[in-house]
Formats: C-alpha cells, structure tokens, sequence
C-alpha cells in the first residue's frame, strides 16, 4: 500500500467520522427538560434526553417540558400523545390527543402545533405563549395567554387574541367561538391545559420528587416492618433461650436430688457419699 493511498484513505476516515456527529444531529429537534411518567416511542422519556424528528410522546398521568432551538419550549400536558417533525425553517408538534401549551421568544425559530387540520402558530417578532387542546376528533379549543397566536385550516384563517379563548369546529361545523374561559371540557371530565414554561418544570420536578418521597416513605415503612418481624423473633429467641435456661436449671436440680438420694443411701450403709453437688447447690 502506497503511503499516498493511505494518506488519502486517512483523509477520507476522518471526513467521514467528521461528518457523523452532523447528520447524527440533523434531525434532532430539541432535548427533555423535565418529564415524569412520560414515554417516547415506547421507551422512558428520560430529563436531558435528546428528540428526534418524528419521535412519538406518549404522557399519562405526568407532564414533559421539551425545550427547543432558540428557548422555544413546549409542555405536554396529562394523557397526550403527540409526534414531533422537523421541518426545513422550524418544528411542528402534531397533536393527536390532549393538551399543549407552547412558549416562544420574540426571535425563536418558527413552532407549530398542528391539530385535527389546524395550524396553531405564534405571532411572528413577539413573545408568545397559548395553550392548544383537542376536546375530541373534531373540536380543538386555542388559548393565547401572551402575545396571539394565529390559527389556520379548513380554508379559513384567524388570529387569537391575548386572554382569548376559541373553539375550533370541523369544516362542516359553525364558526370558531371566542371566548375568556381557559377551561377547557370534554363530555364529564374536565381538561385544563398545563402552566408553562419554569413554573411547570418545577411542577415536574416537584412530582418527581414527590414520587420518589413516596417511594422512599413505601421503602421506610417496608423497613419498619421488617424491623418490627426481626425485634419479634429476637423476643421469640429470647424467651426460647429462657425457657432452655428454665429446664436447664430444672434439670440441674433434679440431678442434684438424685445426687443426694444416693449420698442419703450410702451414708444409712455407713458407707462414704458419692456424690459432691456442684457450685452453688447442697443437700439437704
């Protein structure tokens, strides 16, 4: 092999390993800020993790806060499942149930929230944060709780006010409603969309700890038991061990009457005893 050859192969190694790290990264779309009984793709979303471009959330009875580029961050409320895409300016959320609320900095990167056939996206040069919702397949509910969020589809677009809320209603339904109201109802059950930004991932944070409370709490109980099961057998031993002590005792003194019988018998024999008793005990 020709030392040019090598040279060039070396070249050509380190350009692609060079490379990697970059299409590795192509796809990401932003890390885990905070998560708790949060899954993606069926696997623990775990805090600091890494999301990829059509990576599925699933969060049940928790929340995940995902931060994307440029401080954007996005909160997945209780019972939601949504997939992330990376497009070529931004990042599309694609809410398939539940709820999500969004942050986004007056010079974040381009988000959207895509539910039913909306397009939920904030107002470009403003800081921005709403909450989105799907009642059901065909009813989403839009909060803009600062700056305005701009809603599109079915061939009609509008924007959301500061403070408002609106129902958005199939093609074939009336014309969005707006309202103040931020609860959002589905059926009987009531769904309210999550806080946002630090607050929730202190929340999180706070659950998680609080999990682990339980589980430590669970684990000291669980050592009080055995505590308890461990000091009864050590009382059940010492009163085993006593009444061995009892018939101990019981059966030195029934060995030292005999004892004495015997040295009774041969005394009456004018013969000497023999029998001495032990230590502490006599005859009679």
């Amino acid at each position: 092999m020709s030392i040019r050859f090598r040279i060039t192969l070396f070249l050509l190694l380190v350009g692609v390993v060079g490379a990697a790290p970059i299409f590795a990264g192509s796809a990401a779309i932003g890390t885990v800020a905070g998560s708790l009984n949060a899954t993606v793709s069926g696997q623990a979303l775990l805090a600091n993790g890494t999301v990829f471009s059509g990576d599925l959330l699933q969060v049940n009875e928790g929340a995940a806060v995902i931060a994307l580029a440029n401080g954007s961050r996005m909160t997945l409320g209780s019972e939601t499942q949504a997939q992330f895409f990376k497009e070529t300016d931004g990042v599309t959320l694609d809410l398939a149930k539940g709820n999500v609320s969004m942050f986004h900095p007056a010079n974040g990167s381009p988000v959207a929230v895509t539910a039913a056939s909306w397009s939920i996206t904030p107002a470009k040069g403003y800081k921005t944060a709403g909450r989105v919702a799907m009642v059901n397949k065909d009813e989403v509910m839009v909060t803009a709780t600062q700056g305005s969020l701009h809603v599109a589809g079915n061939g009609r677009a509008m924007d959301v006010a500061q403070g408002k809320t609106i129902t958005l209603l199939s093609k074939n339904a009336a014309m969005p409603q707006t309202g103040t109201s931020q609860k959002l109802v589905s059926g009987n059950a009531g769904l309210e969309a999550g806080a946002l930004g630090a607050g929730v991932v202190a929340a999180i944070l706070a659950g998680v700890a609080m999990s682990r409370a339980g589980d430590a709490r669970d684990a000291a109980n669980a050592a009080n038991t055995q505590a308890a099961s461990a000091t009864s057998a050590a009382t059940a031993a010492t009163s085993a061990a006593n009444a061995a002590t009892s018939a101990a005792n019981a059966a030195n003194s029934t060995s030292n009457q005999v004892g004495c019988a015997l040295n009774a018998q041969a005394n009456s024999m004018d013969e000497p005893s023999p029998y001495t008793p032990p230590a502490g005990q006599t005859c009679p």
